[in-house]
């Protein structure tokens, strides 16, 4: 699309999508929040929302269904709405607790950086706000880096680990994708008014007029070099990785992740004792923005966390 005298294509904002991976008080956040808006990712969510004060953030989150509870992480520049129907789909065996990551949907930004890292002490600190018991994790994108450095950096609040489609290192990004990142800063918040994701931002942020900033930080944060193999190495969650065959990377990005978390090292046996604990699904025909709403990727994960937690985990 042209936007002025300035082109900005569907590429563009799907490098902004891919933010996503890796990259940190609302004026007037009440203790209930408003409710859920319209938005162009799925429609009214219609979950219990409230606001947490931790870890020096007033974290948005909202309650569906009950039962073992899961977090549920969204990408970057979205918000709990993006899962569409997967989430009430995720909600009928299970507490599902969707939240609104720093600068993000209803959740104001403050004064420190867009970080997994800061992000995913902001998980821990939740679950404990919650008082949960080793809940499972969820992450798409963004948030599949969060959920990443939760395990890594308080493997103690964590059941079940469920990454979709996400980078754990810079360098597994396409090539295109890179040079369309170095594109993303708080100047081009006028031409992204006219994508999903601002009109989902603008209808729900306590803020709206902190677009620019929050475009701003994630193109700062897309400049950082990464690379989390070594921390992923020793996460002993159980975990599903998740990926679309035309994805922001290659599929082999998603089975080098696997290799990390033991999979894919030797053949496990006619009975299978000697299957990994982690698990690995390249869904076919999915892309990085439609995969997070898609019907295959609920069922693949439904059926994951439904499987016992292997013993002695």
């Amino acid at each position: 699309m042209r936007i002025g005298s300035r082109a900005f294509t569907l590429a563009n904002m799907a490098a902004v999508l891919a933010v996503a991976t890796m990259i940190s008080l609302p004026m007037h956040a009440p203790a209930q929040a408003r409710p859920t808006a319209h938005g162009p990712w799925g429609g009214r969510t219609n979950g219990a929302g409230h606001y947490a004060d931790v870890n020096g953030i007033k974290l948005y989150y909202e309650t569906h269904g009950t039962g073992r509870p899961l977090i549920l992480l969204h990408g970057g520049l979205g918000a709990i709405e993006m899962f569409g129907p997967n989430l009430p789909a995720l909600a009928k065996g299970r507490r599902v607790i969707g939240v609104d990551l720093q600068a993000h949907g209803r959740t104001a930004d403050i004064d420190r950086p867009l970080s997994v890292e800061l992000m995913a002490d902001d998980i821990a600190a939740l679950i404990m706000h919650l008082k949960l018991q080793r809940p499972d994790i969820m992450g798409y994108s963004l948030g599949g880096g969060v959920g990443l450095q939760t395990a890594i950096r308080h493997p103690e609040v964590v059941g079940k680990l469920v990454v979709v489609s996400t980078v754990f290192k810079r360098s597994g990004y396409y090539s295109d994708i890179l040079a369309q990142q170095g594109q993303v800063n708080a100047a081009a918040a006028d031409a992204m008014k006219q994508t999903p994701m601002y009109q989902l931002y603008s209808s729900i942020a306590p803020r709206p007029q902190d677009w620019p900033r929050l475009l701003g930080k994630i193109g700062e944060a897309m400049k950082k070099d990464f690379d989390f193999s070594k921390e992923i190495a020793a996460i002993k969650a159980t975990t599903l990785i998740v990926a679309g065959d035309a994805d922001i990377f290659p599929p082999a990005h998603a089975v080098e992740l696997f290799g990390l978390l033991g999979g894919g090292q030797r053949d496990p046996g006619w009975d299978g004792a000697g299957r990994p604990q982690s698990r690995l699904a390249i869904l076919p025909g999915l892309t990085h923005y439609n995969i997070f709403s898609a019907a295959a990727l609920g069922a693949t994960v439904i059926s994951f966390l439904d499987e016992p937690i292997p013993a002695g985990r």
